[in-house]
């Protein structure tokens, strides 16, 4: 097996694996880049070849700042799992080492298998990479043009108010300062937190509602309205989401099918968890592809709380 400087012979085997390396894990929302014969110009461009047959590549840059980085390595699918691949990561580390201190590349999220594997090579994420649909993020500036207001409540199956504020907090510290934080006593079976921070960060909210469920051993519902526009609420059991609804799945930007789907509300499970009745779930707890379709986000928040027997939902 040999690992060599790939010449402009190699241009079309190289693009090749590239397109390759694109058919199996482009998972990005946007079209891939179409690549043209000049695509490998300027790069340190590596060909591996067993028996004269090239099995697959590497390609990268240093850049001005001292970073070199790996644009790709990709081994033929027959031959993985033999060390090819750290093979050209060895040479490709040996050709930069004189001119860079530090190595960069990117991996998809929905990698695994890739994200596990440079991580088990000393790669730490140190960025995260987002995007957004343009006609998405038209509406959402226009949303926040107009002032949208966002607030939340996270309510807890217990009657145990003291035990509720010993969890908030030791809990609520540790994602972030909140100017306000309330927690209620209980009504109709459920202690009720408002929170500040929980009211504008969807992940605090998330994050806080998981760790009350853990530490009180209790079924917790967050429920709130974002932007004004849209209802979220996620249902928890001992710490683990056990549903999640969304009014509007794609309000975010394009989802999965499968995704979509999820975030519609399961009746069976809500009947499960809060003792609601499941036809009057299904008939509150709709989604669709525009708010507009839907009555106001306040009012569906209201409908909901009540179909799931919580009082004093939203704001504290």
């Amino acid at each position: 097996m040999n690992v060599r400087d790939a010449t402009p012979a190699d241009a079309e085997t190289m693009l090749a694996f590239v397109e390759a390396s694109f058919d199996e894990l482009w998972k990005r929302p946007f079209p891939r880049p179409e690549l043209g014969p000049g695509e490998l110009d300027g790069k340190i461009a590596l060909v591996v070849e067993d028996d004269g047959e090239a099995i697959g590549c590497a390609y990268g840059e240093v850049h001005a700042n001292g970073v070199a980085h790996l644009n790709l390595v990709y081994v033929i699918r027959e031959r993985r799992r033999e060390g090819i691949a750290k093979l050209l990561l060895a040479e490709f580390t040996a050709r930069v080492r004189n001119e860079a201190e530090h190595m960069t590349l990117d991996v998809d999220t929905t990698n695994e298998i890739g994200r596990t594997a440079w991580q088990r090579l000393g790669f730490t994420e140190w960025a995260s990479s987002m995007s957004a649909p343009i006609e998405s993020l038209e509406s959402r500036l226009a949303g926040s043009v107009q002032g949208g207001e966002s607030y939340a409540s996270i309510h807890v199956q217990t009657d145990d108010t003291e035990e509720v504020e010993r969890a908030v907090a030791k809990y609520l510290p540790r994602f972030g300062n909140s100017a306000r934080t309330t927690v209620s006593p209980p009504r109709n079976g459920w202690v009720t937190v408002y929170d500040e921070l929980c009211d504008h960060d969807r992940k605090v909210r998330e994050r806080l509602s998981s760790e009350l469920s853990n530490a009180t051993a209790a079924v917790v519902c967050a429920l709130a309205v974002e932007d004004g526009r849209l209802v979220r609420y996620v249902l928890y059991e001992r710490g683990s989401v056990v549903d999640e609804y969304q009014s509007v799945p794609e309000y975010y930007g394009p989802v999965v099918p499968g995704d979509a789907v999820a975030l519609g509300s399961n009746p069976t499970v809500v009947a499960r968890l809060t003792g609601a009745e499941p036809a009057r779930v299904r008939a509150v707890a709709r989604t669709a592809s525009s708010p507009d379709e839907l009555p106001p986000a306040p009012e569906l928040l209201a409908a909901i709380a009540e179909a799931f027997g919580l009082q004093g939902a939203g704001r504290g």
